[in-house]
């Protein structure tokens, strides 16, 4: 019943019930606009909850890689003077392009870290072969001849061998593991900000704002009705579900991987003691691999410079110091993992969890709550999710014929980048600013086997070029805890809590 003071006929109303009511058109307009903005803001709200989830994931994951990273070079630079004297200083250069260019790998730069790295060991040869050969005039030629021969004989062992396996590999996981938190992020941010349709505005309205004109609005919307108009809206949303499963369990395996095979902790963090393995090797072997080159390459004119006996006063190899990185490791991936499978569902649930926490719908079993069209129960079954399910949605009217593009376009950003995270899964470089259709990159060449990625990455082959989501600069300082510590506690409770009672309540 009506309580205002002058009810009249509600034939001039577009939206709401032509009965009895309250609100001018005028009124009825404001209240479309506003369950508009309302609604659009839950959206964004939720999705910003998630994007904060995943952003942080990644900050500090990227922390703790580039501490790594940091500390490596900083050990470097602390001990090898000491260590190697004239080897080192004569040769700074070397080392610090290095490090540089494995951090223009890490940040997604197109450049192909097995040549780096061969590209670092011939410049390092190169230099120390010179150096420690100080008596003789070495050409750039007789280097290029020394080089040839020298590889076979293997003069820093089998440190260049092993090392580039396990650094490219772990590399490859590292940087498409943060790259996977960042696009994930980027995608929900995008998809959250997609404008209500005309329709849908006419449909939240009519949940939101028609109990005020009818004069009921102390009473809430059935459950089943909020269900029905939120899965109409959000039907091309529904429609990342599948591929964003796909994305958050690749992520789950990658992570796995960085905490076990291709421990980043184990290979990164021990960089600085390879290559002083290395060097080690190749002064111990000095003089056989010499003779080896001076026989396959000539005997080389003797310098009027003089010799330097600088690589015979200083020998010795890099001792790793014990440290508890591997444990904050295992804390970080532990956090990642749950984090991650409480998002899986994230986007069939949302209606749920907007209608419970936002709406505030009324029990599904309440015979009293907004119908649509007056104070009852609601009849009509629940639709499913997606688009295809919404062809008979009672309460909104959707072209499923139609899906929104630039959802469909994101749901072809999570397919690339699952499927780069399936090829670091096994080892495989992606380029990651030209992924073509078969995902073949510029490391090792191969694109992911389907026994290995899985049937559905050679059902969905990429048909478009990808964005390019470098990933940000960052100053790199070491883990400072576990990375859900820095969320505010309501955007982490949010979506969790949320989410199960929503299922709770519409089964």
């Amino acid at each position: 019943m009506l309580s205002g003071p002058n009810p009249f006929s509600g034939e001039h109303l577009r939206i709401c019930p032509q009965g009895y009511t309250c609100c001018t058109s005028e009124m009825e307009e404001n209240f479309a606009n506003k369950s508009r903005s309302e609604f659009e803001a839950m959206m964004k709200e939720a999705g910003r909850s998630v994007q904060t989830i995943l952003t942080a994931q990644y900050r500090s994951f990227d922390n703790y890689f580039q501490d790594l990273l940091n500390k490596s070079e900083k050990a470097l630079y602390d001990t090898f003077p000491s260590l190697y004297g004239e080897l080192y200083t004569q040769n700074m250069k070397v080392f610090k392009d290095l490090y540089s260019e494995l951090r223009r790998y890490y940040r997604g730069s197109n450049i192909n870290l097995e040549e780096a790295l061969n590209e670092f060991w011939t410049r390092l040869l190169e230099r120390l072969f010179k150096l420690m050969n100080a008596q003789y005039h070495i050409t750039d030629e007789y280097l290029d001849c020394m080089v040839k021969h020298a590889e076979q004989h293997k003069p820093f062992g089998e440190v260049p061998r092993d090392l580039k396996l396990k650094a490219t590999r772990a590399f490859i996981v590292a940087r498409s593991y943060a790259q996977g938190f960042l696009v994930g992020s980027d995608v929900v941010k995008k998809v959250s900000q997609v404008s209500l349709s005309h329709e849908c505005t006419r449909a939240v309205m009519k949940l939101m704002y028609c109990p005020h004109c009818r004069g009921m609005a102390s009473v809430k919307p059935c459950s089943n009705y909020c269900l029905n108009v939120v899965k109409g809206c959000l039907a091309n949303q529904a429609d990342l579900n599948t591929e964003w499963k796909y994305l958050m369990d690749a992520l789950v395996a990658v992570a796995d991987r960085i905490d076990g095979p291709y421990n980043v902790d184990t290979v990164i963090g021990t960089i600085h003691m390879r290559i002083s393995e290395a060097i080690s090797n190749l002064q111990e072997n000095k003089d056989s691999i010499t003779a080896k080159v001076f026989q396959g390459c000539g005997n080389p004119k003797i310098s009027t410079k003089g010799s330097s006996s600088e690589d015979k006063k200083r020998r010795g190899k890099v001792t790793l110091e014990p440290k508890s990185s591997a444990v904050a490791l295992e804390m970080l991936v532990l956090d990642a993992k749950g984090n991650l499978t409480a998002l899986k569902s994230y986007w069939v649930t949302l209606p749920g969890v907007l209608c419970s926490k936002k709406v505030m719908a009324s029990s599904a079993a309440d015979d009293k709550c907004w119908n649509g069209m007056t104070k009852g129960s609601y009849l009509p079954e629940v639709m499913g999710d997606g688009l295809a399910n919404q062809i008979n949605n009672p309460e909104v009217e959707v072209d499923i014929t139609k899906p929104d593009m630039t959802i469909r376009q994101q749901i072809m950003q999570l397919k690339i980048m699952t499927n780069r995270l399936g090829n670091a899964n096994i080892g495989n470089d992606v380029d990651f600013q030209d992924a073509s259709d078969d995902m073949s990159g510029s490391g090792s060449g191969d694109s992911c086997p389907d026994d290995v990625c899985g049937k559905r990455l050679s059902k969905n082959p990429s048909t478009r070029q990808p964005e390019t989501h470098a990933i940000p600069k960052q100053s790199g300082h070491g883990v400072t805890g576990a990375s859900s510590r820095s969320l505010p506690s309501a955007f982490l409770l949010f979506l969790s809590g949320a989410s199960i009672a929503a299922q709770h309540l519409w089964r």
